[in-house]
């Protein structure tokens, strides 16, 4: 029988869109758009977040 993983939770910072470019403004030599890749600071360029590590809670005294 397969195992199924469940899915993991998109990051709530940057919505699943883990790495952009962004434009600098300026140009290169050949008149191309100079451009700088970021990544998302929270999930580190994943688009995924770890789940939450699950609380143990005592029941009883």
């Amino acid at each position: 029988m397969p195992q199924h993983t469940p899915p993991r939770p998109i990051c709530g910072h940057c919505e699943g869109f883990p790495t952009v470019a962004i434009t600098t403004g300026t140009r290169t030599r050949d008149g191309q758009r100079k451009t700088i890749t970021v990544h998302c600071p929270a999930c580190h360029g994943t688009g995924h977040t770890t789940p939450a590590a699950r609380a143990h809670t005592r029941i009883g005294a």
